[in-house]
């Protein structure tokens, strides 16, 4: 199945293994959040970290309205609704009784979250008896059934979008474990027959439902009684279920302003093996570098984005031009005309999937081959069928005879070989550590492999060797200090904190700047425990000796040419930096006017990284002035 995309050439968002590309070819995410407004959310409490009591209901509501700011940062395209159930007033367009979808103008029920829609969710307990009222919907009498009509509402909200492209979602808060505990008899078996019903229908389009029980401090939500059906558990998941979800929960309560790439599929590509044999593979990512958001370009009187058009005029009768331009390349005192499509057929490498070469053996794959962060394939069977049992018996085979699969990925940007490492699935008894697949790991050309050179200053000395007794003492220091269970996700970035921080306090109109935990500075309590600070001691003294003055040996020592650069570029930087007013400048919005090395100039002067593209480096700059 041999793919060729007449698209080949695109711009650099349009790359496959771009950050622009990833977020857009993957599937969105339209999830309904369903909160339980009977009386009994309001009257239970538990306590909270600070020792106060607190409803269900605020529990609900902060974490829907915590879930709500991330989501911007995450993924600001995804698309929300929220609808409250057991309500004395109704609002949906079914004009069902005791369901109210909450909403602000200017947005459609299931659109994306916006700051005003946030900003009034914050404030809804404190109105919501007056305008929206809280009753029990499931009364013992009456025929009505305030869940049923929310499953309802919820699954028409959902029909928008193909379940091919989006990922739809009902997050429901409640703490009755029995919704149907006051009615007896056949009306009882009825009723909970024809929810059920509906929610099978819903998961039968597609939508996924996911229970965020809310238990009592002297009683545990009994999911067993009703609920259990309703999401499909059984066996061992029904156990495992409550410890779960109140994880989930509290993950929504503590989430950090962090841009998250949640495991979607990132593209779909076809591998060729051989003799037209190809099957169909879904990629995905699994850690990508973390930026913050492009700068977006606004009219100053709409406030609406502004769209960048370019257009070429003739140098000799200064007209538009209406053709497309053509190029050239001199040859022989000759200049070639080239059409695009002439350009684009000459630049083409290939199709843009992955082509298999052959295998190598584990051995030969090193550590510094792996340039950049990996990506996880996995078979599909949407486009062909058989993929995965051709997968499989591939995958298998590369386990047991140690070997990686060589292939040639093209894409448009960067032709490269690339290594398929098969993973096989490792179980423990908490279930799936690892689940089976390869990793695509992306190998580097020969002049990307620079060997080490030793240089030493003094070539007829030799290289000065540690001791047996300092390698003893640095390795006990080492021990010491080391990091328990080590792991990136237990560190946010304080600078995109505060740069997201900052974004929701102007979004929100928020008076109080968020403080910001900033993760990365050392831990001064910890340094400072005996047991650690012997140990620094007596590395030191093993490698420098009783009389060794540090403050001395500083003073006098002398700066490698290096630093010297170093120090001389960043005092030309601070006298160049002086020559503007920075502040004026970020408060007019004219550092977008400066060039890239006049940026510069402030960042190096200030010891601030100055890497990155303009609006990146402006960016730096805001956050570093408070702005």
């Amino acid at each position: 199945m041999e793919l060729d995309p007449d698209d080949i050439f695109k711009d650099d968002e349009d790359d496959p293994d771009s950050e622009f590309y990833q977020q857009r070819e993957s599937s969105k995410e339209f999830v309904v959040y369903l909160v339980d407004a009977s009386p009994k959310m309001f009257s239970s409490t538990c306590p909270s970290e600070d020792g106060k009591e607190e409803t269900h209901f605020h529990i609900a509501i902060s974490c829907i309205a915590q879930s709500l700011k991330t989501q911007i940062i995450n993924r600001s395209y995804d698309e929300v609704a929220i609808c409250f159930f057991n309500t004395r007033e109704k609002k949906n367009l079914q004009d069902l009784n005791g369901a109210f979808v909450f909403n602000v103008a200017e947005r459609e029920y299931l659109d994306r979250p916006t700051a005003r829609l946030i900003k009034d969710f914050d404030c809804i307990e404190e109105s919501f008896t007056k305008d929206i009222g809280s009753q029990y919907g499931i009364v013992s009498g009456s025929r009505e059934n305030s869940l049923y009509n929310a499953l309802w509402i919820a699954q028409a909200l959902l029909r928008k979008g193909s379940a091919k492209t989006a990922d739809k979602r009902i997050l429901l808060f409640t703490n009755e474990d029995d919704p149907f505990g006051s009615i007896k008899g056949v009306a009882k078996a009825d009723m909970t027959r024809t929810t059920l019903q509906r929610a099978k229908d819903a998961q039968d389009l597609g939508i996924s439902i996911e229970l965020l029980p809310l238990s009592q401090p002297d009683e545990e939500f009994n999911v067993s009684l009703f609920y259990s059906d309703l999401i499909g558990l059984e066996g061992d998941e029904l156990a495992q279920f409550m410890p779960s979800a109140g994880q989930k929960l509290q993950d929504m309560k503590d989430q950090l302003r962090k841009r998250m790439f949640t495991k979607r599929i990132v593209r779909r590509i076809t591998l060729s093996i051989a003799n037209g044999l190809s099957i169909e593979l879904n990629t995905y990512a699994l850690i990508r570098p973390t930026l913050p958001g492009a700068i977006t370009w606004l009219d100053s009187v709409s406030n609406r984005p502004l769209k960048t058009e370019r257009s070429f005029i003739c140098a000799d009768t200064g007209a538009l031009m209406q053709e497309p331009a053509k190029r050239y390349q001199p040859y022989k005192n000759d200049n070639i005309m080239l059409s695009v499509e002439e350009l684009s057929e000459i630049k083409r490498v290939s199709t843009g999937h992955l082509h298999l070469l052959g295998f190598k053996p584990l051995s030969c794959l090193k550590d510094y081959h792996n340039l950049r962060p990996s990506t996880f394939i996995f078979p599909s069977d949407k486009e062909v069928i058989g993929s995965t049992c051709i997968f499989i018996a591939l995958l298998r085979s590369m386990v047991n005879l140690k070997r990686f699969a060589v292939a040639f990925y093209g894409s448009s940007s960067r032709p490269q070989l690339v290594a398929l490492v098969a993973q096989d699935e490792i179980i423990s008894a908490g279930g799936q550590v690892e689940p089976p697949g390869m990793h695509m790991i992306y190998l580097p050309y020969s002049d990307d492999v620079r060997h080490v050179e030793e240089i030493h200053s003094d070539t007829n000395a030799g290289a000065p060797r540690a001791t047996d007794e300092q390698i003893k003492k640095a390795a006990a220091l080492i021990k010491r200090i080391d990091l328990k269970d080590f792991s990136v996700f237990q560190f946010a970035n304080p600078g995109l904190q505060r740069h997201y921080a900052v974004l929701q306090a102007l979004a929100l109109d928020e008076d109080d700047m968020p403080e910001i935990n900033d993760e990365t500075l050392p831990d001064e309590e910890g340094m400072a425990r005996p047991g650690v600070v012997k140990a620094v001691e007596e590395f030191k003294l093993s490698v420098y000796g009783e009389n060794y003055d540090e403050e001395s040996d500083m003073g006098s020592g002398k700066a490698s040419d290096a630093s010297k650069k170093r120090k001389t570029a960043a005092e030309n930087a601070a006298k160049e930096s002086a020559n503007y007013n920075w502040p004026d400048l970020a408060d007019n919005g004219q550092l977008k006017d400066l060039t890239v090395t006049e940026l510069r100039y402030y960042l190096t002067a200030h010891n601030l990284p100055v890497t990155g593209k303009k609006e990146v480096l402006i960016s730096r700059i805001l956050t570093h002035l408070g702005k």
